[in-house]
C-alpha cells in the first residue's frame, strides 16, 4: 500500500510504515504444517536400464553360434538335462511330477525386460531350495516371422545357469510348449 508521501523511489522504510504493515496484518495467523502444499522436487532424469557393458553381454549373446544358439519353432517342445540328472528324473519333470514351487510369466515382455526377472527369479527360488518351478514364456505367436524369440531366448538363458539341473515343456494343463518345468540345484 503506498501513500502519498512514499515514492516507488523511495526505498526506505519508517517506523510509520512497520506500523502499517503491522495494521494490515494484524489478523494473519500462520498456516498448521498439514495446511502446508508440500514443496514438489523435479523428478529425476530416467536413468538407462543397462550399462555398456549388459549391452555388449547382449551383443555377445546374440552372436554366438553353439548349439544353445539352436532356434525352435512355434510348437516345438524345449527339453535339456546335466549330465548328472538321470533319465528317470527327466520322465518325471516331463510327466509334470514334481510340485511345482514357485512360477513366473514372463510372454508379453521384451528380452530386456524379461532377462533380470528370470535372473533374479531363478536365484530367489534357488536360495528358497525349490526343487521345481514353471517358467511361462510364451509360444511366440505374437512374434511374427521372426519366430518364438522370447521362447528362443529363455532356452539359451536356462542352459547357460548352472542352478538350473533341467528343463522341459511342460504338460498341456501346464502350458504346454508355451512353458517349461524347471528342476533347480539348491544353493
Amino acid at each position: 500500500m503506498l501513500t502519498a508521501h512514499h515514492s516507488l523511489e523511495d526505498n526506505t522504510v519508517t517506523d510509520k510504515d512497520i506500523d502499517e504493515f503491522r495494521r494490515a496484518f494484524s489478523d494473519a495467523k500462520p498456516l498448521k504444517v498439514e495446511d502446508r502444499v508440500p514443496e514438489t522436487k523435479p523428478k529425476p532424469k530416467p536413468r538407462a536400464r543397462f550399462s555398456r557393458a549388459d549391452e555388449r553381454e547382449v551383443l555377445q549373446e546374440s552372436l554366438q553360434d553353439d548349439i544353445d544358439t539352436i532356434e525352435h519353432g512355434y510348437g516345438a517342445a524345449l527339453r535339456f538335462h546335466r549330465a548328472s540328472v538321470g533319465k528317470r528324473t527327466m520322465r518325471k519333470l516331463a510327466r509334470g511330477g514334481y510340485s511345482v514351487q514357485a512360477e513366473i510369466d514372463l510372454h508379453g515382455m521384451t528380452l530386456a525386460e524379461a532377462k533380470p526377472r528370470l535372473e533374479d527369479f531363478i536365484d530367489y527360488c534357488a536360495m528358497q531350495g525349490h526343487l521345481c518351478v514353471r517358467i511361462v514364456h510364451g509360444k511366440g505367436l505374437g512374434s511374427g516371422n521372426r519366430g518364438p524369440v522370447l521362447k528362443n531366448a529363455v532356452n539359451r538363458w536356462l542352459r547357460r545357469w548352472e542352478t538350473v539341473l533341467a528343463f522341459v515343456s511342460t504338460r498341456q494343463v501346464d502350458g504346454g510348449t508355451g512353458a517349461v518345468y524347471v528342476l533347480l540345484q539348491k544353493v
